[in-house]
């Protein structure tokens, strides 16, 4: 993979003042549009997202340029500091994001990559990750496409694949161990194997409860896979596995 240098360095770590930033409550999928700004009590956003909204800038440094997060994308959004550092990994000409969310992982691989591939089966979502890659000034590196990964991965090739399929909300924690089999759509070992049609280096972005037999099987007889841990702040927040060329252990 042709490696390029960082366009522009973001500022990972910095808090911002009060703004613009919205949170969309409900589900989009079922046109509920109701939106809540700069609301820093608790009555501003469900019990539930309350610690999610504490850590806005954590999320998106720019938060109060204007990003917008649905009820999803409070709990699934990569922090940005770790999308930023994962992001310098992937650097490559043509890297597909297959479940971009609200577009978190999406800005940091246009800030390396030449093109972004983002893909999300929610328009209303794809709306808000497009919304917010122009925040971040970058959507023109971005191709946003509305679709099932599944059934596009056929017709796609690129330099890498990134995997951040949804968890299963965020109860995936209250398990002692968390396998690849209760990742949605479909279980994770089919999700990577779908990938592997695109390109053979792959990362995948898990929880930090993962089981690593699993995630180590993925990589196949002969196959190599590096796991990284993601601290933030002394905690460890999740797990990144590399395959193909992305491992620098072989």
């Amino acid at each position: 993979m042709a490696k390029k240098r960082p366009r522009n360095k973001q500022n990972t770590g910095a808090k911002g003042q009060p703004g613009g930033g919205e949170f969309l409550a409900g589900t989009l999928e079922k046109g509920v549009t109701k939106v809540y700004k700069n609301k820093k009590n608790k009555n501003g956003l469900p019990d539930a997202l309350q610690k999610y909204w504490s850590q806005r800038y954590r999320l998106f440094s720019l938060y109060d340029e204007g990003i917008k997060i649905d009820e999803e994308g409070w709990y699934s959004v990569t922090p940005e500091a770790i999308a930023y550092d994962t992001a310098l990994r992937l650097q490559c000409d043509v890297i597909v994001d297959a479940f971009c969310g609200v577009g978190g992982n999406s800005i940091q691989f246009a800030n390396v990559c030449e093109r972004v591939i983002a893909i999300d089966i929610s328009e209303e979502r794809l709306a808000l990750a497009r919304h917010n890659a122009k925040v971040y000034g970058v959507s023109d590196r971005i191709e946003f496409i509305v679709g099932d990964f599944f059934k596009l991965a056929p017709r796609l090739k690129a330099d890498a694949v990134f995997l951040s399929p949804p968890w299963g909300g965020p109860k995936y924690i209250d398990s002692s161990t968390y396998s690849l089999d209760m990742m949605l759509p479909r279980p994770g070992k089919d999700i990577f194997e779908v990938a592997t049609g695109i390109s053979q280096n792959i990362c995948l972005f898990l929880p930090r409860n993962s089981n690593p037999k699993e995630i180590i099987e993925l990589a196949g007889s002969g196959g190599h896979c590096e796991i990284e841990q993601n601290y933030y702040r002394g905690k460890l927040k999740s797990i990144t596995a590399y395959y193909g060329d992305l491992a620098t252990d072989h």
